[in-house]
């Protein structure tokens, strides 16, 4: 099962490459720099507003519309730089796509009927290891996630990544040696107040060893070692 959407146009407008300066100022005005190529066409260093591109990349799923000086370019996204620390984009590659071939791209996996499952319901714990996997496909055909019906899993269950069945048209790209035995999602008994109070208890006498022979505790100094060619 799969969810498709439709492509989103986004409006980009030409920049000059310059200066990390010059992509600073961009962001500080809302923009997002960014650079398109492929097809055998020439790069094209762009701007994006910031707001617009959260949003399209939020509703199209794979293909981006490109809407440059009038002129409609399909896209998807190749790579995105995040932020370290406020987490938002700071600049954004793009891939120009023929619709009439194939393309290789990462979706999401979206588990349903979670809360119906007996190993659920029985107050067991389900995790879910495998969050994404490669698909192939016409750009108009990648689905937005691949769905999984987890309504039947049980206390114990594992489900493997062979598991997972795709909508026609799609292909799921997955190691034929591994799959069979990669997670997609477990479900465990909770652990009881007991096992988690010697777990506890376990990690306490660990903390507490004395140091080793040779090894002396820092008393506060946080002085590091000049790098070499520093000192003096």
């Amino acid at each position: 099962m799969a969810t498709k959407t439709d492509s989103t146009t986004l409006k980009i407008a030409s920049r000059e490459v310059g200066h990390s300066r010059g992509s600073r100022r961009l962001r500080r005005s809302g923009q997002i720099p960014g650079v398109l190529y492929g097809l055998d066409l020439e790069n094209l260093s762009f701007a994006v507003d910031a707001h617009e591109l959260r949003g399209a990349l939020a509703a199209s799923g794979a293909v981006l519309s490109l809407d440059h000086d009038g002129q409609t370019t399909n896209a998807v996204l190749k790579e995105a730089q995040v932020h370290p620390v406020r987490g938002e984009i700071t600049h954004i590659d793009l891939v120009r796509v023929d619709m009439n071939k194939e393309i290789q791209a990462q979706v999401s996996v979206e588990l349903i009927g979670v809360d119906d499952s007996p190993g659920v319901k029985e107050g067991g714990v389900l995790e879910q290891p495998t969050r994404e996997v490669t698909v192939e496909a016409l750009p108009s055909d990648i689905p937005e996630a691949i769905i999984y019906d987890a309504s039947a899993a049980e206390m114990g269950d594992t489900v493997f990544l062979d598991a997972l069945v795709a909508p026609e048209g799609v292909t799921l790209v997955l190691d034929e040696e591994t799959a069979g035995e990669t997670p997609l999602l477990t479900i465990t008994a909770p652990r009881s107040q007991a096992e988690l109070d010697e777990l506890e208890t376990e990690t306490e006498v660990v903390g507490d060893e004395p140091a080793a022979e040779g090894e002396t505790e820092a008393d506060g100094d946080d002085t590091e070692a000049p790098a070499e060619g520093d000192a003096e």
